[in-house]
């Protein structure tokens, strides 16, 4: 089959999507399957880069608040000649979008099916950054434009109900995996624990991800510094990078702050800590979660995304009720205050996610996609959209 995947973001950037789509693409590639890559040039690459052979890059501009992310701007015309070329036999639109919004179109207009994956919670993040006023109208944004595809993908059974109830249509779920072999308890590093100052029997807590409002980090810093009371020891790291950094720096100087990390280093990183508080209210999944997991570090964060689907209260770590704030803090104290509790989360944390592999989605991914092609009427008009595209007064 040929498939083509169009996002806004890929690595190198460091983000939850750009990672799982770079998951995708590979995945179906092992399959043996044909897939080009659609996505803007990023910030290192000139307007004469023409990227990897099986890449077609686009025009794309800074995204406001998020530094070193690049938004896709509209590709129509470049789209409908490539696959008019080229035609996939479906295509897979990770991001919302001017880029995503033109690959619909370019879709419905040569009948392609295409299928779009919901990453972001655009409507709570309104409420993050002051503007809690714009929230549905963020959510009738990104319905119209998932219902513009025969298929939205979710993580979570969570998230497929949610969207289901506020008038998406044929939303799927497609679990998330995790790369047991890259993230792994024997990549404990004590020497790099030292440079922490955290010795064999210390306690670092880490955080690893966007360092930004919508991660509710006021409440991760309130929480260690209960811990600090029984825990005078305890060093707190932070993996990551974003516009709350330097203020949280300034404001906590005895924090380490590590910057973005990737691949073996990150995994490194993950191991290497004791407790891993993430106190986002925010996240669509939280790929983090099962990293935290498979690297055997027990985990304190709110009950949905990936900690609903996988992490057991008080048996991987704790998953606490939303809007909770003293019940994380207190959890937060209890398992790093617990030598022998921790080491009990780090062994369930590890057995519960080996399942969780790579190929398996991979083959999810491509048994839904062949699907799309199937389901698609030979006489059906190019132009005419699924009855999805229509939009939910």
């Amino acid at each position: 089959m040929r498939y083509a995947i169009v996002t806004e973001t890929y690595p190198p950037e460091v983000n939850g999507v750009a990672l799982t789509v770079q998951g995708l693409e590979h995945g179906l590639r092992a399959r043996g399957h044909d897939v080009s890559l659609v996505r803007p040039r990023q910030a290192n690459e000139d307007a004469d880069s023409c990227g990897k052979p099986h890449e077609l890059l686009v025009r794309g501009a800074p995204l406001p608040r998020y530094p070193g992310l690049r938004l896709g701007l509209p590709a129509t015309r470049k789209l409908t000649v490539a696959w008019q070329k080229t035609r996939p036999d479906a295509i897979y639109v990770a991001t919302e979008g001017p880029l995503g919004w033109s690959a619909l179109r370019v879709a419905r207009k040569l009948g392609i099916p295409a299928s779009t994956g919901f990453h972001t919670r655009f409507d709570e993040y309104m409420r993050d950054y002051g503007a809690a006023f714009l929230a549905q109208t963020a959510l009738r944004w990104m319905r119209r434009f998932h219902n513009g595809a025969n298929a939205t993908l979710v993580p979570t059974r969570e998230l497929q109900l949610f969207l289901a109830e506020n008038g998406f249509n044929d939303v799927v779920l497609l679990p998330r995996a995790v790369d047991t072999k890259l993230f792994d308890p024997a990549r404990r590093d004590y020497a790099l624990r030292a440079r922490w100052g955290v010795g064999d029997d210390g306690l670092a807590a880490i955080y690893v991800g966007r360092i930004a409002p919508e991660k509710n980090l006021d409440l991760a810093v309130r929480a260690f510094r209960e811990l600090q009371k029984s825990r005078a020891d305890a060093r707190f790291i932070w993996v990551g990078d974003g516009p709350a950094r330097m203020k949280l720096q300034q404001e906590n100087p005895d924090f380490i702050f590590c910057g973005i990390q990737r691949d073996e280093v990150l995994a490194r990183y993950f191991a290497s800590g004791d407790v891993f508080v993430f106190p986002s209210h925010s996240e669509t999944f939280g790929n983090v979660t099962l990293e935290a997991m498979a690297s055997g570090v027990p985990t304190v964060a709110f009950d949905y995304g990936a900690a609903r689907e996988h992490l057991h209260n008080d048996v991987h770590g704790a998953a606490i009720a939303d809007g909770d704030d003293d019940g994380f803090v207190s959890a937060v104290v209890r398992i790093g205050t617990d030598a022998a509790l921790r080491a009990a989360m780090s062994m369930a944390g590890r057995e519960a996610i080996s399942g969780l592999r790579p190929e398996q989605v991979a083959a999810d991914f491509d048994a839904l996609l062949q699907n799309l092609v199937a389901r698609r009427s030979p006489s059906a008009s190019p132009d005419a959209g699924p009855q999805a595209e229509r939009e939910v007064a």
